[in-house]
């Protein structure tokens, strides 16, 4: 069967490789020069299995009144006149409700793991290299309040099978010793030490190079104007190609796994896609004192930020602007993050030569992504991953790849169709 996969971020990627290995032919369509260019860049890097919990929690809706439109706030809702970001808030705020958490993190949950699993096997077949660590994740908490509820998100995930351990001030210390200087600020902490680390844009560019060694197709520079369909099915893709000119492209399967920009393709078709942007910001610093620099990928609570290592790198990254698609850089937000990394690593890191840049993520309501075969046969979802689109990657894209060839996936996990 001829499948075309229409982006070619991690799970794009992921998506056709899995394809691939079960003998199907392959096309892989992007608007960008290469793969993994746009979410998939530049983000946290880390692979959180622990920390597989949706925004919606009974506790959000008042948190985001007191963080509405503030520069500093971990996530912020930007109001504009866009009905689309209007029906997203109000089915958030529906799965704010106590009755949704659960499955929700059951769902998230069990797509993660078997992501991480799969992670797992393709490192050791592939041999991939991506600066990946296997330190584990490390939570701390500055606020005591935060702290007492984290234990009872810890007791949550441990009943869905995930080891994390609430720790002291000073385990959270002696797990990174680079957190030393800020001991006094520390009220406690929760660490998992089957989290891993590594830089995602690093992995998609590798296993996209074996993808085309296996055969699979990638046209890049061409924009994917829209789906064209008649009788009940997708019949082709409508592209503007590298030269400008339209196509069109035949095949007998479509997956869509254009991130943020999937509803606008679906949509007209009828396919409900309740997927918007969260924009997030990253910095990445040189390290300049390797000893002061962390090694153990870290979760600061208080600024819903994370730090992960990657070489002589260190990757931050956080922040949740719900405003539409403009990727462009608030420098407020960007300084923020700037003098948080500086508070906790004063010696370790360049700080006058930061990278800053901005990623979309799409979020659904519920944070459990949309995958599987929409109400057009031939037509299947790849989207909404949010802040996990490297930790549910390589395991949506199999388990994509197991129902487009007829098979069961093996996560227990609500797919569509």
């Amino acid at each position: 069967m001829k499948v075309a996969v229409l982006g070619s971020g991690i799970i794009g990627t992921a998506t056709a490789w899995w394809l691939a290995q079960s003998g199907h032919e392959v096309v892989v369509i992007d608007r960008e020069s290469g793969p993994a260019q746009e979410t998939s860049r530049a983000n946290g890097a880390q692979i959180s299995v622990s920390y597989s919990e949706p925004w919606a929690n009974p506790r959000m809706p008042l948190r985001m009144l007191k963080w509405l439109l503030s520069d500093s706030a971990p996530i912020s809702f930007r109001p504009r006149m866009d009905l689309r970001q209007w029906a997203w808030g109000l089915a958030f705020l529906r799965e704010c409700l106590p009755s949704r958490l659960a499955p929700n993190i059951r769902a998230m949950v069990a797509l993660s793991e078997y992501s991480l699993a799969t992670l797992k096997h393709m490192r050791a077949e592939l041999g991939i290299e991506y600066q990946h660590l296997e330190r584990g994740i490390l939570n701390f908490y500055q606020d005591p309040n935060e702290f007492d509820l984290s234990q009872d998100a810890a007791d949550l995930m441990r009943d869905f099978g995930v080891d994390r351990r609430v720790l002291t001030a000073d385990e959270v210390v002696a797990i990174e010793p680079a957190l030393a200087s800020a001991r006094a600020s520390i009220v406690g902490g929760d660490y998992t030490a089957e989290d891993e680390s590594g830089d995602v844009y690093m992995f998609t560019t590798a296993l996209a190079r074996l993808a085309e060694q296996a055969g699979v197709q990638f046209r890049f520079s061409t924009q994917v104007s829209r789906l064209l369909a008649a009788g009940g099915e997708v019949q082709a893709v409508e592209l503007v190609n590298s030269q400008g000119l339209y196509e069109t492209l035949h095949a007998d399967a479509y997956v869509a796994a254009l991130g943020s920009w999937t509803p606008h393709l679906v949509i007209p078709l009828g396919v409900p896609c309740p997927v918007y942007p969260a924009k997030g910001y990253s910095a990445t610093f040189d390290v300049i004192d390797a000893m002061a620099a962390p090694t153990v990928s870290l979760t600061d609570s208080a600024h819903k930020v994370v730090y992960s290592r990657l070489g002589s790198q260190l990757r931050m990254a956080g922040v949740a602007e719900l405003g539409g698609y403009s990727r462009g850089l608030n420098t407020t937000r960007c300084e923020n993050m700037r003098e948080q990394a500086r508070a906790l690593f004063p010696t370790a890191l360049d700080f006058d030569n930061v990278r800053f840049w901005s990623g979309l993520r799409p979020s659904t309501p519920s944070n459990v992504p949309l995958i599987g075969r929409t109400r057009i046969p031939n037509l299947y979802l790849n989207t909404g991953h949010g802040t996990l689109g490297w930790t549910m990657g390589v395991g949506s894209g199999r388990a994509l790849a197991d129902l487009i060839s007829g098979r069961q996936p093996e996560p227990e996990f609500p797919f569509l169709g």
